[in-house]
């Protein structure tokens, strides 16, 4: 339910899912007192509906087997919305949550692995990336944990970094690896269409495609080197190179998150970015944290280990 911006419509879900239940229960009784039309034979009548001239529906009633099930399946579906969620926004008074089932199945698992993982957590992240043992297990926490949006090869998406070029936003080594693992990361560009003109924006899309020398207008680019040094050099430095502290990207090194055609830089500069690295302290044990950030940095800096992927 927190998908929904108004909590009426918590109260709209709830109303659907118990009038639902009571008209069929309605439905039910109120078919039971219709009687069974009887020919003058004595025959059960038929209802008018006749398939190949000789298979016809009768107006039979509904089996006492069948009746009972079908109300005993209403009255389930009232029991369990009222002990587990399924009304709107209320949890159910068991307290279930698809949420806290996962996360107990994520702390039973963590503690049975524990044994096998701690004996990585005091070793240096380097020596951790030089055991196969260690990188096999990193590996697999990574497919589980990273690979949907980075890739099973690592090597990213649009918006998504290719954590195997040895390229970084907040810098490579294993401490700075390890901290956006652990505590994540929130990358903001802000938008610069209601601060530039479209005709700026579109000169500092060709001074930065310059920076990496692809093809561009030359004199929209000395226009745009201007709007830059006002507008861009306090993250992105005035060399370009950006600023792994704030997690500002080098601008100059040939590496793109989104893309570097001028309608992408164009669009990056009007609307802005804002790319999200979750936290996994939450989800994830030190442990597994470790061999993880093992693993990530081994993917850039442990060739052999990269030959064996």
């Amino acid at each position: 339910m927190s998908d929904f911006l108004s909590s009426g419509w918590s109260t709209y879900i709830a109303l659907v899912a118990l009038l639902g239940i009571f008209w069929c229960i309605w439905l039910l009784f109120s078919q039971r007192k219709v009687k069974v039309v009887h020919t003058p034979d004595g025959e059960v009548a038929d209802t008018g509906h006749v398939w190949d001239g000789d298979l016809r529906e009768l107006n039979n009633p509904l089996p006492r087997w069948w009746m009972w099930m079908f109300l005993f399946s209403c009255i389930f579906g009232l029991v369990y919305l009222v002990l587990f969620p399924g009304l709107g926004s209320f949890p159910g008074i068991m307290g279930y949550s698809t949420r806290g089932s996962l996360m107990q199945s994520m702390e039973t698992s963590n503690e049975e692995l524990k044994p096998v993982m701690s004996k990585y957590v005091n070793m240096d992240i380097v020596d951790v990336a030089a055991d196969p043992k260690a990188l096999e297990m990193g590996q697999r926490l990574f497919l589980n944990s990273c690979a949907q949006c980075h890739g099973s090869d690592a090597g990213g998406a649009k918006g998504f970094p290719n954590l195997a070029d040895g390229d970084w936003l907040y810098g490579g080594s294993p401490e700075s690896i390890k901290a956006t693992i652990t505590y994540g990361r929130g990358g903001a560009m802000p938008a610069f269409g209601a601060v530039l003109t479209s005709a700026q924006i579109k000169d500092v899309a060709n001074y930065i495609r310059s920076l990496s020398g692809l093809p561009v207008d030359d004199l929209k680019a000395a226009r745009g080197a201007e709007v830059f040094k006002t507008y861009c050099v306090a993250c992105h430095g005035a060399d370009a190179k950006g600023n792994i502290v704030i997690g500002a990207p080098n601008l100059t090194d040939k590496t793109w998150l989104y893309g570097s055609s001028e309608n992408t830089i164009t669009e990056t500069l009007l609307k802005g970015r804002n790319g999200v690295m979750p936290a996994q302290d939450k989800v994830l044990s030190p442990e597994k944290i470790q061999l993880l950030t093992a693993y990530v940095w081994s993917l850039s800096n442990n060739k052999p280990s990269q030959s064996k992927q």
